[in-house]
């Protein structure tokens, strides 16, 4: 499926718009891991790429260890691959980041192993999914507990009642991430 072929199937895709996105939600959670606060992008997320990175965060814990990623930044991002299949839209986003990549003892504070002068240039592979049927929900997305109107770039909470919701039924989600 080409670009200009999702477009005309989902008159709200535009490609800049979701490079944006898919770049922010990287920085995110390479950001969360670093502070140890991945539940607050989890809605953003699939279980798939929380617990990998939760098993990440709990490892450098237990040997009294943090990830860092300073200096992050995005320098390049492009659609690799757009997809349809099981009632999902995949899109696949090769990204190229900077950062400085080391890991700190949590009790000293020292860096332990890696670089904390010189970043580093990594490439990743991300995929985004987001269910089909998001089309027929109209501009207004409702809270499936109350129907209260939603702020699908929030919290993945609803601010009326509290409940939560699953984004991928109303946006794409990062499904999967490999470093290349």
């Amino acid at each position: 499926m080409t670009i200009e072929e999702l477009e005309m199937e989902d008159e709200n895709f535009n490609s800049s718009l979701f490079l944006s996105k898919a770049n922010n939600i990287f920085v995110k959670l390479l950001s969360s891991v670093m502070f140890d606060k991945l539940d607050e992008i989890d809605h953003f997320i699939s279980d798939e790429v929380y617990n990998q990175y939760k098993e990440k965060i709990n490892r450098l814990k237990e040997e009294n260890k943090r990830q860092m990623y300073d200096e992050l930044n995005v320098k390049d991002s492009k659609i690799h691959l757009i997809a349809k299949e099981y009632g999902q839209y995949i899109i696949v986003v090769r990204l190229e980041a900077r950062y400085l990549d080391y890991i700190i003892d949590l009790k000293t504070g020292k860096t332990i192993s890696g670089n904390e002068e010189e970043r580093v240039k990594v490439k990743y592979s991300l995929e985004f999914v987001r269910n089909i049927f998001v089309d027929e929900q109209g501009t207004v997305r409702r809270c499936p507990h109350c129907g209260s109107p939603l702020d699908v770039n929030n919290s993945g909470k609803c601010k009326y009642c509290g409940g939560i919701y699953n984004q991928e039924d109303y946006d794409y989600i990062l499904n999967k991430i490999e470093q290349l």
